[in-house]
């Protein structure tokens, strides 16, 4: 193999002057220009920082979608006729006023409109217990504060009535319920709560409240507990009879006990 030497031998006078050039050469590390870089450097950043601070919300062109909440009424193609609703095209845009699409409130049958019969019967505010007609309504719906007109509109049965005075049809019942029930509300208009069905990206369809919950009484019955369900193999008598003869139901029960009675002793 052959032997590496160095370029310069050790006693040779050229070797001096390489270390000297070495040691000459420039160094930011012990030159005086550091100082002048990092002072360079933070007030850039400075300036940087501060431009972004200072620098407004980029806002888009007036009349673009972030600048608008669409409602239903933004799209008369997509919601098909069979789901629209009566002023569905005067609808408001905000939060408080947008319009869902809803299939036919759920009214018992000859009920509505309440006007033709109401609008000969001279309004009686006064809290009492109903006799003649709607009998069959009892109130379980924060009955110590509430009575009809907390939500039927008194002049005209045909609306309801929010708490601000303001009427809205039966098929807005929603906003009513919503004067409560906030958190309920929220979730129905964004398909969490209650039943929507339809596109992600095209028309939808909401159940109303009262779809699912009787107004006068929202809250949902207690349920019976059932039993478990019958094992596949005592679905039919003839594997029933089988298996009894197979000894399988019994052993397994003689296990049990067998176990039983083992962790006894």
């Amino acid at each position: 193999m052959s032997e590496v030497r160095p370029s310069h031998p050790p006693n040779d006078p050229g070797h001096g002057d390489h270390m000297e050039t070495l040691e000459s050469e420039f160094s930011i590390a012990r030159s005086n220009a550091l100082i002048p870089l990092l002072v360079i450097s933070a007030v850039t950043v400075l300036a940087i920082l501060a431009v972004i601070v200072r620098a407004k919300p980029v806002a888009p062109p007036e009349g673009v979608a972030a600048d608008k909440a669409f409602g239903p009424a933004d799209f008369p193609v997509v919601f098909a006729k069979e789901e629209a609703l009566v002023g569905l095209d005067g609808g408001g845009t905000d939060a408080a006023t947008l319009i869902f699409p809803v299939p036919a409130p759920p009214f018992s049958e000859g009920i509505f409109p309440c006007m033709e019969c109401h609008g000969s019967i001279p309004p009686n505010p006064e809290r009492r217990t109903l006799e003649g007609m709607h009998t069959d309504i009892v109130l379980h719906h924060d009955e110590e504060h509430r009575w009809c007109l907390d939500c039927h509109d008194m002049n005209d049965r045909n609306q309801l009535r929010l708490a601000s005075g303001a009427l809205v049809p039966f098929t807005e019942s929603y906003r009513l319920c919503g004067q409560c029930h906030g958190t309920q509300y929220r979730d129905w208009r964004s398909g969490i709560h209650g039943k929507r069905t339809g596109y992600w990206n095209g028309a939808k369809r909401y159940l109303l409240c009262v779809h699912c919950h009787n107004p006068h009484s929202p809250r949902f019955a207690s349920l019976q507990p059932l039993p478990p369900p019958v094992r596949p193999q005592f679905l039919r008598p003839e594997d029933a009879v089988a298996v009894a003869a197979s000894g399988e139901g019994s052993s397994g029960s003689a296990g049990k006990e067998g176990g039983h009675a083992g962790h006894a002793h």
